[in-house]
């Protein structure tokens, strides 16, 4: 299924309104294969997550086409874009969005849940993940009780866990140690290889571009650098 295309953007702009407008993406072209991990760089303010939100239907482009799976998000009403990201979408968030009232293992299990899966084999499924992701003995703490790596693992197994169809990771190494971090990112490639799963990560952690694809780079919401690296 490499050959496929994952996510496409032509001609992509979002203008944020206000008393001196912000031009967050500006004229951004580009494909996205099925089965790939790839790596958004850039300066703050440079429009990467205004790409994630785009491409996961958190926002609409002002201008321009996203389409993801074959499906062109500007034409979905918003009832159908909440079944794209509760069916198809893993979340990474840079603030981790924990729900402070449940346990790392709870916080995990409830993205299972929403999807129809049983409590039992919810909770059994997000204690595995914890545990690749080294946080299994965290499960019964809560947010507040976590560092902020360890919230991020929890995130990140948050995400994994469902096993998507696509994966959109915000600087999903912060607050991470090299090692951690190095664990992370060979998670999160690990699914494109076993399941086919389109990973999509923005970061300025330049310990991330050797585990990725292609690596994207953007200037001012412009699209100034797009490279392909030779397979392994």
């Amino acid at each position: 299924m490499k050959d496929l295309t994952a996510v496409r953007l032509r001609a992509v702009s979002k203008v944020y309104a206000g008393s001196a407008p912000i031009r967050a993406l500006e004229n951004v072209s580009l494909d996205i294969t099925a089965g790939t991990l790839s790596l958004f760089e850039g300066p703050s303010g440079s429009g990467k997550t205004t790409l994630l939100s785009l491409i996961g239907g958190l926002d609409r482009p002002t201008n321009g086409h996203v389409t993801v799976f074959g499906a062109e998000l500007g034409n979905l009403p918003e009832r159908e874009l909440v079944k794209y990201r509760q069916t198809q979408l893993g979340f990474v968030f840079q603030d981790f969005k924990l729900i402070d009232v449940l346990t790392a293992l709870e916080n995990v299990a409830l993205a299972l849940r929403l999807r129809g899966m049983r409590r039992r084999a919810a909770l059994a499924r997000a204690r595995l993940v914890l545990e690749v992701l080294g946080v299994g003995s965290r499960c019964d703490s809560r947010p507040r009780d976590l560092s902020g790596g360890e919230q991020q693992r929890v995130a990140v197994a948050r995400a994994l866990a469902p096993q998507p169809r696509l994966i959109l990771a915000d600087e999903p190494t912060a607050n991470l140690d090299s090692m951690t971090g190095t664990d992370v990112m060979e998670a999160l490639k690990g699914v494109t290889h076993h399941r086919s799963t389109t990973v999509i990560v923005v970061s300025h952690d330049a310990r991330i571009a050797p585990h990725a694809d292609r690596v994207f780079r953007l200037l001012d919401g412009r699209l100034v650098e797009n490279l392909t690296r030779e397979a392994a």
